[in-house]
């Protein structure tokens, strides 16, 4: 189902935090093959993560292959837009982070090509009175992603060994894993749910189509633009970057439509150079 947070005035519309499960087949022989239906679709769905995963290795062995490039950690402050232009609710923000690898080619003195691949963590959170209260709700919506980053970079120099930067460019990312929580008290009574995320089984190569998309279920892919800037030094680089989502993320949504569902993610990192 797909969940909406109310609380005293807003509306908190974030993705799925449960599958709504197998879609109900009202032919008798179509239910006798569901099934094999079933199984064909998370073969099919193994194979395209596995080639993604295979064209990531490769993007991070050549990368590693390349005069220079850093291994990169952060924390990541997430969250999704609400509005028809793309505001966030504050509130709503979502502590994660992200891992990964980030290569760096010259492509002229002051100005070079950072391709990289990262596993990050997006989402958002909702929470409507204290925990220590007898009422209180908190759920959590955590999907991850690898993602491809393609920045085009501006150096500066900076003293005689470190060099100030400022880049942008696209990125693009597949949902690989994630989580819903959800936690609370009604009357004093605890409960809590745990469900993972379920992703359309999208093929980027119909551009007009989602396989696998229904209600309560992510768009696989998600894609957007990047900002970065920081200082780097002889070891290590510090940096600040900004993803902000074009994709929306229920599937079979329509993301020209407008702003509203998409992720939004500041990030603060540090890497070191190898």
């Amino acid at each position: 189902m797909l969940l909406s947070y109310r609380k005293a005035g807003f509306i908190f519309k974030a993705a799925a935090i449960a599958a709504i499960g197998e879609p109900y087949c009202k032919q008798n022989k179509l239910a006798n093959h569901l099934p094999l239906f079933t199984q064909l679709k998370r073969t099919d769905m193994k194979l395209k993560v596995v080639l993604f995963a295979a064209v990531s290795l490769l993007i991070a062995t050549s990368i590693y292959a390349q005069s220079s490039a850093q291994l990169r950690a952060g924390i990541n402050l997430a969250n999704i837009s609400v509005t028809d232009n793309g505001r966030v609710n504050e509130a709503h923000q979502l502590t994660s982070f992200q891992v990964g690898i980030i290569g760096d080619l010259p492509l002229s003195s002051f100005f070079s090509f950072q391709p990289g691949l990262i596993y990050t963590g997006k989402g958002a959170k909702a929470q409507s009175g204290d925990e220590n209260s007898s009422n209180y709700y908190k759920a959590t919506f955590n999907p991850y992603y690898l993602e491809i980053p393609a920045n085009f970079v501006v150096k500066l120099p900076l003293g005689t060994s470190s060099k100030l930067f400022v880049g942008a460019g696209p990125y693009l990312a597949m949902g690989v894993s994630g989580k819903n929580k959800v936690e609370g008290k009604v009357l004093g009574v605890a409960f809590n749910r745990e469900t993972s995320i379920e992703f359309s089984n999208d093929d980027p190569s119909t551009l007009n189509y989602e396989e696998g998309a229904g209600f309560g279920i992510m768009k696989r892919f998600d894609y957007g633009l990047n900002g970065t800037a920081g200082i780097e030094g002889k070891s290590i680089v510090l940096g600040v970057n900004y993803g902000l989502g074009l994709a929306k993320l229920q599937s079979g949504s329509n993301s020209s439509e407008d702003n509203n569902n998409k992720n939004r993610v500041f990030s603060v990192t540090v890497g070191f150079r190898l």
